[in-house]
């Protein structure tokens, strides 16, 4: 396997900080990671599914500084930890903030990070960079340790695999995981499956978020949510242009195809 280019996605990030194997280095980067590259589906709804293979996940979220979901920021990120000494494991789960846990498939990926260059990191730290608009900015101890608005509790129920955990968000519950270590092929599999099962909610709506200098930005179909220094504004796309307009504002791109953009979920844009 080739190592990533590391000046590249330290550019891309804005990182000028160390580059050792140690938790304010892991801390740092997650939070410049989620600063710089934005969640967003607009690939799926373009009917190009996204690669997960590394050259692909550079030239798009580096190079062409676009933004993905959580297959695309979650293995990138893996990989670049990886490449500076940390041991870390790739996980799924299953998201039920709006779907029950026994209707929801395991798509979600997220991963833990056991040690350093010269330090386990005990208990191990969850990242999640790929969550979207409630994903944690920081790393969240698997113990239960609350870290800023989220905590890992034990997955109990009728339905609960041995060891299972869920992420909430306050007391929202996020999503649920065996917390069993996924392998890339796995996630080859479900990245396919979320980017082209016509029930996929990537498949059906537009969902993206860019972070701002004092607060960040959220796209949900039409509605535009801009929060800024506690305060919201929110408006209705008046059409596919001014998405195209709103992305290239605030999300760091420019991508002309938003103005033919298929969304199933908006009937006037289909």
């Amino acid at each position: 396997m080739r190592p990533v280019n590391l000046d590249a996605y330290f550019a891309r990030i804005g990182w000028e900080g160390a580059r050792t194997a140690t938790r304010p280095v892991l801390e740092g980067l997650l939070d410049r990671h989620m600063r710089h590259i934005p969640f967003e589906n607009f690939d799926v709804l373009l009917g190009k599914p996204p690669s997960l293979d590394l050259a692909a996940l550079e030239d798009k979220l580096v190079t062409r500084k676009r933004g993905g979901y959580c297959y695309e920021h979650t293995t990138l990120f893996v990989h670049v930890l990886a490449e500076l000494g940390f041991t870390v494991k790739t996980h799924s789960a299953r998201v039920v903030i709006m779907t029950p846990r026994e209707q929801s498939p395991r798509t979600h990926m997220f991963a833990t990070v056991l040690a350093g260059a010269d330090t386990s990191f005990e208990p191990a730290l969850l990242i999640d960079p790929g969550f979207g608009g409630l994903a944690p900015r920081k790393a969240v101890r698997v113990d239960g340790t609350p870290s800023g608005g989220h905590r890992l509790v034990a997955a109990e129920g009728a339905m609960r695999d041995r060891g299972a955990l869920a992420l909430e968000h306050g007391h929202q519950r996020l999503w649920i995981s065996s917390m069993e270590h996924d392998n890339p092929i796995d996630f080859v599999m479900a990245n396919h499956f979320t980017a082209t099962w016509g029930q996929s909610p990537f498949v059906n709506r537009i969902m993206a978020r860019a972070f701002t200098d004092d607060g960040e930005v959220r796209i949900s179909n039409r509605d535009v949510t801009w929060t800024r220094e506690g305060q919201s504004e929110t408006w209705v796309l008046a059409d596919r242009r001014a998405l195209r307009q709103v992305v290239a504002t605030h999300f760091g791109f420019d991508l002309p195809a938003l103005e033919s953009v298929r969304v199933p979920s908006i009937p006037e844009w289909t």
